[in-house]
């Protein structure tokens, strides 16, 4: 009877658009092309996640972010060679969405004399339609891979006086930076529409202000990459109040945020173009019946 052999071993599945990226196994490994999801073997001690983590920076040269959530898959081979024995394997691989910076560098091999010779971003329609020739695991992994969903809601300001409307610039640190938006965010849970108008106010252009009448709500939906670079299905709903504020300056309040600059904005350099906003300003102006 052959000695089992029984290993653990973590991977990830990391997607940006329609690629997937993928490590070649070296020629210790097999004499063949081959390519699998940037992973390895648990180390005795360590935690699954910390292993993929680890075996994704080896082999591609990349920080990953993993996600809880996982698959696991198992292969029993009764009759399997391995280091050059006869063995009968059994191997548990855990697999989990993974996902790198969106500017992340060209992935690259770091680690000297091991598994894999090669990393890089390949088509998943190659990988499907055979092209790439691929461990099963990476046929097995792309038919569990769901993109994630994820719905925000948030409440936003309508806030006009003396033909000119108030409006925040995004900052670095969002997703379109240097576009004007209304006043506003997303609703923290357990938090009333109008409260989060009152705290976006304070927190965006630092006046006290408040809700007086829903003005219109206004959805998006797309698939694509978010700015962490994880691929995301996105539903956006955005809750408009007209709202009024007290007397004094604008100015942002809240630090390292979305918002890096707040003004008082005519409504006729809305309606010219002279500045770059995003579409629910325009749909909001709309729905008031407001000309610029």
């Amino acid at each position: 009877m052959a000695q089992r052999v029984q290993r653990l071993a973590a991977y990830a599945v990391i997607v940006r658009g329609e690629e997937i990226l993928l490590s070649r196994l070296s020629e210790r490994v097999t004499k063949k092309e081959l390519w699998s999801l940037p992973g390895g073997g648990v180390d005795h001690g360590e935690d699954p996640r910390d292993a993929v983590v680890r075996e994704v920076y080896e082999e591609t040269g990349l920080h990953v972010e993993v996600d809880d959530p996982a698959h696991v898959y198992s292969l029993h081979v009764e009759d399997s060679w391995r280091r050059g024995r006869r063995v009968d394997a059994h191997s548990v691989r855990i697999v989990y969405e993974g996902w790198v910076p969106a500017d992340a560098p060209e992935p690259h091999v770091t680690e000297v004399d091991g598994s894999t010779a090669e990393a890089a971003w390949k088509p998943i329609a190659d990988v499907l339609a055979g092209t790439v020739p691929t461990v099963s695991l990476v046929a097995e992994a792309l038919a569990s891979y769901r993109v994630r969903q994820r719905q925000r809601t948030a409440a936003y300001a309508y806030v006009v006086r003396d033909d000119a409307i108030l409006l925040t610039r995004t900052s670095h640190l969002a997703p379109d930076p240097g576009t004007w938006h209304l006043p506003g965010g997303g609703i923290d849970h357990g938090e009333t529409p109008t409260d989060t108008i009152r705290r976006e106010l304070w927190e965006e252009c630092g006046l006290e202000g408040r809700a007086t009448a829903l003005l219109t709500v206004l959805d998006h939906h797309f698939t694509g990459t978010a700015p962490s670079g994880r691929a995301e299905d996105f539903h956006a709903i955005g809750v408009i109040y007209r709202a009024e504020v007290g007397p004094g300056e604008p100015r942002v309040v809240e630090e390292d945020g979305t918002t890096d600059e707040v003004a008082w904005v005519p409504l006729a350099d809305v309606a010219a173009g002279r500045l770059k906003v995003y579409g629910s300003v325009r749909a909001a102006i709309e729905a008031a019946g407001d000309q610029g």
